[in-house]
């Protein structure tokens, strides 16, 4: 879960790797560092903490060079420190190498490489790579390999176990070499110029056209060209991907925070992925055709935000469809015992690239699954390998706690489930009548964004609490559990979140004056349910925030701190009940003085196990 760029053209490799490097410091931020291929040799500068602070160390260096590599590290193996730090040299530090994953085997190798007499100077996985590569480019440089640094690299990855994307570089080589198994990387087209990232946004200031490598392929890259070859050596004619976000899409645009920009922007991503989906034109698509005989059951796999999605989704398709939706966290799906039957299974990841949530694809798959992912990344690993892809529109999201992708993932499943719905021959009526309702969610949110004030106040009491319970029943249970993540993400307030008809089974038990609990209710069918339950939590003296519907005067009984959104559909209020939730979590946050765009211990990113 850290940031990689590679550089290679006639620029600044320094200015324009930390540049680049800023740009991907939501991946990671506990260290960083560069090593550029320069007039005076290989220069390898790292630092502790932010990227800032790398920035200052190199601050009036004479480090001239068009070749170069950085990172930014969420830390896996060893503490954070400029010794742990990326990129890390060989014994000569001629070569330098970054690296995103976990080596598996790293123990074993290095015990091997110590007994032939290498030193390690960390305490990381990602050294014993460096040193392998070491062992192998210098003799075929001696014997004029052409080539030398692409060929070692390419010798090494078969004595890898676990994921990875690699770059090198090296003091007497003109070029980069990268290598991805299991964890993504890039190559961006430039003019004169050719780039290596962990994602794209590093790149959209340089270039829209962009290739992803798949696993077990490694990249030669120079300015002039790139060079493709797969486990085999065989090269390979890569598909170029044309990004359609513009670097103003990465940036901050007068807001404080990404967080808040992103929560800001939802009306029109929500708007985009409406559009996207309706302009698809599934009724007629080979997916439905396709999908239709596997629709006895569908299981839901995810993790966190994209996880919470999918439990909405399974509230509005099975409410709808009455198709069985399972729901399983990736990470736990991959060691679960297959059912007797296949079900359709429905993929979701923001990045395309979550670990767990693509092992977890791959077994389903293996099990002879269907599967349809669910991802904002045109290009990404999940889509090369789903069956079907389906897009959300939110354009790059930079804040490690998710918002805007929150809301368009639930806007997919929403649509998907319409179609499923005709596709079953539902009711016609019903289905214009939800398909319209959901047209107007955008404007349901930019509601909500114009009276934030409100929330503002409501978050500075929140702010106080050190544990806080949110409550939900039915679909909007799901809602509670989202609210509470960002919660907890970003201001490092404990929540927890429980369908509100378990609180008599045990956490009532922790309720008392101290402890704020947030309410979630919408005008449906369990409305009355949820308003007994905030009697109990009011008769244990605990203090109450409700998310209501407009004109829902029966919030106004149990406190006066009721926040509210525009009446909508009950199946429907997830969306703009979750902003609500999202501005309440980034007041109190801020109100509290957190790193909001980058919580401790998380990276946005997780391609980790």
């Amino acid at each position: 879960m850290c940031g990689i760029v590679g550089y290679a053209g006639i620029g600044d490799a320094l200015k324009i790797v930390i540049e680049a490097l800023k740009r991907l410091e939501y991946r990671g931020y506990d260290s960083a560092g560069i090593a550029i291929r320069s007039d005076r040799g290989l220069k390898i500068v790292k630092s502790v903490g932010e990227i800032g602070n790398l920035e200052n160390r190199v601050r009036g260096m004479s480090i001239k060079g068009a070749t170069g590599i950085a990172h930014t590290r969420w830390a896996t193996h060893g503490i954070p420190s400029e010794v742990n730090a990326h990129p890390h040299p060989d014994c000569r530090k001629k070569i330098a190498l970054v690296h995103n994953g976990i080596i598996e085997n790293y123990r074993t190798l290095r015990k091997e490489l110590l007994s032939r007499g290498h030193e390690f100077r960390s305490e990381t996985d990602t050294e014993v790579v460096v040193h392998l590569v070491e062992e192998r480019y210098y003799p075929l440089r001696k014997k004029g390999i052409e080539d030398a640094l692409f060929v070692a690299v390419r010798e090494v990855i078969p004595l890898l176990e676990g994921s990875y994307a690699l770059v090198v570089v090296a003091e007497d080589e003109d070029y980069l070499v990268g290598v991805r198994e299991k964890s993504p990387l890039v190559i961006g087209i430039g003019s004169g110029e050719n780039f290596l990232a962990s994602d794209v946004s590093p790149l959209l200031k340089y270039t829209s056209e962009v290739v992803y490598l798949d696993d077990g392929e490694c990249a030669r890259l120079d300015r002039k060209s790139f060079r493709i070859v797969d486990k085999e050596g065989n090269t390979v004619q890569p598909g170029i991907h044309q990004v359609d976000w513009s670097p103003k899409d990465a940036e901050k645009g007068g807001y404080e925070h990404f967080m808040l920009k992103e929560i800001n922007e939802q009306a029109g991503s929500l708007h985009d992925t409406f559009v996207g989906m309706t302009g698809e034109n599934f009724t007629l698509s080979p997916m439905l055709k396709t999908l239709v005989p596997y629709l006895k059951s569908i299981e839901i796999i995810g993790c966190g935000t994209s996880y919470n999605a999918g439990m909405v989704g399974k509230y509005f398709i099975e409410s709808l469809t009455r198709i069985p939706v399972g729901l399983c966290y990736a990470s736990e799906y991959r060691y679960s015992s297959p059912a007797e039957h296949t079900p359709l299974i429905i993929a979701i990841s923001q990045s395309g690239e979550t670990a767990d949530t693509l092992a977890a694809m791959r077994e389903a798959r293996r099990r002879g699954s269907v599967t349809i992912a669910i991802t904002n990344v045109v290009g990404s690993t999940i889509t090369r390998e789903a069956d079907f892809t389906l897009y959300t529109r939110a354009g790059p999201e930079i804040g490690v706690a998710a918002t805007k992708t929150f809301t368009a993932q639930i806007m997919v499943l929403d649509m998907l489930g319409l179609r499923l719905f005709e596709a079953k021959k539902g009711d016609p009526a019903q289905l214009g009548r939800l398909e319209g309702s959901l047209r107007g969610v955008p404007r349901l949110v930019q509601k909500v964004l114009e009276n934030q004030e409100r929330i503002k106040e409501v978050s500075r009491f929140l702010s106080k609490a050190h544990t806080i319970f949110f409550i939900g029943r039915n679909i909007n249970y799901p809602t509670a559990v989202e609210g509470a993540l960002k919660l907890k993400e970003i201001s490092y307030i404990h929540a927890e979140a429980y369908p509100a008809g378990e609180l008599k089974h045990g956490p009532l038990a922790l309720l008392s004056p101290e402890t704020p609990v947030v309410a979630v209710a919408a005008s449906d069918h369990v409305r009355e349910k949820l308003y007994s339950n905030v009697g109990e939590v009011c008769a244990r003296e605990a203090p109450v925030v409700i998310v209501a519907e407009e004109g829902d005067e029966t919030a106004w009984n149990y406190t006066d701190d009721v926040l509210t959104f525009p009446a909508c559909s009950p199946e429907l209020s997830p969306i703009p009940a979750s902003v609500v939730l999202q501005l309440l979590a980034y007041y109190a946050a801020k109100e509290r003085g957190c790193a909001i765009d980058k919580p401790r211990n998380l990276a946005k990113s997780v391609t980790v196990e």
